[in-house]
């Protein structure tokens, strides 16, 4: 399907002929509250690291005075980074309390951000408003196609659309992967673990809502937490403070703390992540 929230397999039994099993997208799943995490996902969710902004901006993404929009905005991180780096930025999010968290985090930098509670389909934003729409660490909780359809009509000429992730990376043994499988212990209705960190189905809803000059890279490194901030960074995630009940969250956290306790001591936990990025123009807007 367009929109990407089933997947379409095919099965032959005897002589009948092949039909689809349509099986729900993984995170058809859940439908998290980000709200009830604000205070935890404004302390300890990583922003994304300025080599980010860096690239962009050789891209033509990002530049000093563009206007940009930041779809499902939360606490700000991305739009945070371009508005550093001399944008005007607004901030579109469905949860009010993450915004409360993001207007906190603006004033602390002398940052003016302006924010509206809404939806990445359908913004309420006037067309040809934006040089950049952007979308940080929540693609996957649109309905893709309609935000994408949406994106094209809020840029103007030569505007690109951004996808932007900043993913913890699981390996075998390592300290991501030991948080992942306590999540799975807690929330069986969790299915996002042994992420790779690139999303290439994202090239395909924008290629089938007619984008073209799409382009993407990605890169590596390593965010140093606290074994306090780690735990409050997995409290703010979706499997876990997004989903579970308070007393859930709060029987989660102290097993996560044995766990770091036991197998991972340290001041200073050493996290390894992936930095991924597509951009692209709608063909309506491309140069």
């Amino acid at each position: 399907m367009r929109d990407g929230r089933s997947c379409l397999h095919f099965q032959a039994i005897g002589p009948a002929p092949l039909r689809p099993i349509v099986r729900p997208h993984k995170h058809d799943i859940m439908r998290p509250n980000f709200g009830a995490t604000a205070k935890d996902y404004a302390e300890h969710r990583a922003g994304f690291p300025e080599s980010l902004f860096e690239r962009l901006a050789k891209l033509g993404v990002g530049q000093p005075r563009q206007d940009v929009l930041d779809l499902g905005t939360g606490t700000g991180s991305l739009g945070r980074g371009f508005a550093r780096r001399g944008c005007n930025v607004v901030g579109l999010d469905p949860a009010e309390p993450l915004l409360a968290k993001a207007k906190e985090l603006d004033a602390r930098e002398g940052i003016q951000t302006e924010y509206h509670v809404g939806r990445a389909e359908n913004t309420g934003l006037p067309d040809s408003a934006f040089d950049v729409v952007a979308a940080g660490q929540c693609w996957h909780w649109f309905n893709r196609a309609q935000a994408a359809t949406e994106a094209a009509r809020l840029l103007r000429p030569s505007g690109h659309i951004l996808i932007a992730h900043f993913d913890w990376i699981p390996l075998p043994g390592n300290l991501v992967r030991a948080t992942e499988e306590l999540i799975e212990q807690h929330n069986p209705n969790w299915h996002m673990g042994w992420g790779l960190g690139v999303h290439p189905a994202w090239l395909r809803d924008l290629g089938e809502t007619n984008y073209q000059h799409i382009e993407t890279f990605s890169y590596d490194l390593d965010v140093p937490y606290t074994p306090e901030a780690w735990r409050g960074r997995i409290r703010a995630s979706a499997g876990v403070g997004g989903t579970l009940s308070p007393a859930a969250v709060e029987q989660f956290d102290s097993e996560l703390a044995t766990v770091l306790e036991q197998k991972y001591s340290g001041a200073i936990l050493q996290v390894p992540h992936r930095v991924f990025a597509v951009i692209a123009q709608p063909k309506q807007c491309a140069a």
